[in-house]
């Protein structure tokens, strides 16, 4: 069942929507999985990546135990560069080699107020609150 009318289910309008995502939108979609301490520390589960974060690379063929920081997150090209991963271009020239965002893991965040904010509110450990329901006691209570 469809539950938001503005949202289509066509496959096609889909990736016409991906993949014509604002700088804004792709934000979000660029997020890579938080390391297990991280995990544990924030009960977060992922975050958007950002410029100065250290990563750990988990697939493909730059993977690797190390940490390294985060140079650049090219939006445009749905890639992030990391220091250390590069190629050389048959002119002997080297390249950064671009990385997706979800074959990483952020091992250390780089954190400001915003996103200090971010991880607060997608904390998974508080309570649960039922937003202005009444319990049937209370109804009682006010009879």
């Amino acid at each position: 069942m469809k539950y938001n009318a503005h949202v289509s289910s066509s496959r096609r309008k889909q990736r016409k929507a991906h993949f014509e995502a604002p700088s804004s939108v792709r934000r979000k979609l660029m997020t890579a999985p938080l390391s297990k301490e991280l995990r544990q520390k924030y009960n977060v589960r992922s975050m958007p990546i950002r410029k100065d974060d250290e990563v750990q690379i988990t697939r493909g063929q730059y993977k690797s135990q190390q940490l390294a920081k985060v140079i650049s997150v090219y939006r445009k090209r749905w890639v992030i560069y990391v220091e250390r991963v590069q190629r050389e271009k048959a002119n002997g020239t080297t390249v950064p080699v671009g990385i997706s965002a979800s074959k990483v893991e952020i091992s250390k965040l780089k954190l400001d107020k915003d996103r200090r904010a971010i991880l607060e509110r997608k904390d998974r450990s508080k309570k649960k609150t039922d937003k202005g329901k009444i319990t049937e006691e209370e109804a009682m209570a006010a009879e």
